[in-house]
């Protein structure tokens, strides 16, 4: 066979082999990051410390897409070495190769840096340390395996026990890493819960901005949801109550500057780790059910928002 006809195959499969192999190895490493964040706690609070669900979900979309389109890929590169069709001195292969070694490499010389320059800051925890052990054993691997396949010398014809084991265990890690990320990861369910949830407390803090207006205006409470409504040229009908069962919310004056928001909740926010879920969970802690959140009015917000 002439390999010269096939070699916009082969360059297709290489390339995609390599894009594939990119986002599968990323997104194993994110997994393991966001697994970590999720079962150690660091006194010091960082953002890139800190549990956040949507990462994890991307990197589980991500993994479960990439990981068999590379495993087909590199099937078919290594069944054509195999059989002769695409020859080990072809120049799209060392090409290739050589550039998946370039961006293994600079994947660790990165994390290297960034793990020396975190230790001299005073980061020595267990989490980082994990952190970074996983992201240079991925790239060790990676940058390992191809600089082994492009120094073998005899390729065509010959089964290479080195490569299959590396095949067949790198899949078998890929799919414990796959297995450990759904005991973390909330139901799609679970999810929508939790986003409906969301639009609640947004609407409680549109109501809040709107009392906190009214109260800098008319120096008291308004007596209900209705007279903040027709206060409010910023606040819909709709922002008064449920978004899934139209339910209006309550609202109760506690004492001159305190009241309450109630309504229902599907979840509860105590228990939640992620990080976008910090707000709320320090503005408006909930379980789940019927749950009355108390505010005081904050007048300085309030006269801020109506000297705009």
């Amino acid at each position: 066979m002439n390999q010269s006809n096939n070699n916009a195959k082969f360059a297709f499969f290489y390339m995609l082999s390599l894009v594939a192999l990119i986002f599968m190895a990323l997104s194993a490493g994110m997994i393991v990051f966001q697994i970590i964040n999720k079962l150690i706690k660091d006194i010091i609070e960082q953002y890139s410390g800190s549990f956040n669900s949507g990462s994890l979900k991307f990197a589980i979309s991500a993994l479960i897409i990439s990981t068999p389109i590379y495993y087909f890929t590199a099937r078919q590169i290594y069944k054509n070495l195999y059989t002769g069709a695409l020859s080990k001195d072809s120049g799209i292969r060392k090409w290739l190769t050589y550039f998946i070694l370039f961006v293994s490499s600079v994947v660790m010389i990165g994390w290297l840096i960034g793990t020396i320059n975190t230790f001299l800051d005073g980061d020595l925890t267990l989490k980082f340390a994990l952190k970074s052990l996983t992201a240079v054993a991925i790239a060790g691997a990676v940058f390992g395996f191809y600089f082994y396949d492009i120094k073998r010398e005899e390729i065509a014809g010959k089964k290479d026990m080195i490569i299959k084991t590396f095949f067949w265990s790198s899949l078998i890690i890929i799919l414990a890493i796959f297995i450990g990320s759904l005991f973390i990861v909330e139901s799609p369910k679970e999810t929508r819960l939790r986003k409906i949830d969301e639009v609640v407390l947004n609407r409680f803090n549109s109501i809040d901005n709107a009392i906190n207006m009214y109260f800098a205006d008319m120096e008291k409470l308004p007596k209900n949801l209705d007279t903040i409504s027709d206060y409010s040229n910023h606040l819909s009908k709709d922002e008064l109550a449920d978004p899934e069962t139209d339910k209006k919310f309550d609202y109760n004056v506690l004492s001159e500057k305190k009241y309450e928001l109630c309504g229902d909740f599907r979840t509860s926010n105590l228990d939640q780790e992620d990080i976008r879920a910090e707000y709320f969970k320090e503005r408006w802690p909930h379980d789940t059910g019927y749950q009355c959140l108390m505010q005081l009015v904050n007048v300085r917000e309030g006269l801020e928002r109506l000297d705009r």
